[in-house]
């Protein structure tokens, strides 16, 4: 139990709370890659893809999805007793940006899904989180059928820092969704350290 006691007499133990968000653009798997690590049964906020939606939906290249997460995936991975980590799907279309601010509150990193036959779709999550200082990584969803480019020609196409880690990964798999997750981690390890003040004697 994660807000039970810790042993026989002891005080409660209060889990240390971390949080990352999943990223990228409108059906790049951004539901299936909290589903596939949560432990829990994720929290969906999905809704069926309309009529109504077509004209602002841009639905080329995923032409068979259905609905759309319409504020937030959530799911959660306790590592011990008091370690626990969050995940937040973030909505991809542009109308439901807004709920960004709110979701990115305190969070130690996030994943920036990409799928390399619409790259540009990720373009707006990754200057986001640039313009933030919130350290990324990137996790190029490898798509049945998709070209896998290599982790160098994704970096350029993208214009990214030479220190943002690009991962390749299947959303659908639990320990390649690991993969990434631990690589944000490092990441941002790594970004706090070098964005540490130095101390002056």
């Amino acid at each position: 139990m994660i807000f039970g006691r810790s042993e026989r007499g002891k005080s409660p133990v209060e889990p240390v709370t971390l949080k990352i968000l999943v990223a990228g653009g409108f059906g790049v798997g951004k539901t299936t890659c909290v589903g596939a690590v949560s432990e829990i049964k994720p929290l969906r906020t999905e809704e069926v893809l309309t009529e109504a939606g077509r004209p602002i939906d841009d639905t080329r290249g995923v032409e068979g999805k259905h609905t759309t997460t319409v504020a937030m995936d959530f799911g959660r991975i306790t590592f011990r007793e008091d370690l626990v980590l969050y995940l937040f799907g973030t909505p991809g279309q542009d109308r439901f940006w807004f709920l960004w601010d709110e979701l990115a509150t305190g969070a130690l990193g996030a994943i920036v899904l990409a799928d390399t036959r619409r790259l540009e779709d990720c373009f707006a999550a990754v200057d986001y989180f640039e313009r933030r200082s919130i350290p990324f990584v990137i996790g190029v969803n490898c798509f049945d059928g998709a070209v896998r480019y290599p982790a160098e020609a994704v970096r350029q196409a993208l214009d990214l820092d030479p220190g943002v880690p690009v991962v390749q990964c299947d959303a659908r798999e639990r320990e390649s969704v690991k993969d990434v997750l631990v690589a944000v981690v490092r990441h941002a390890m790594t970004h706090a350290a070098d964005h540490r003040p130095s101390v002056t004697t």
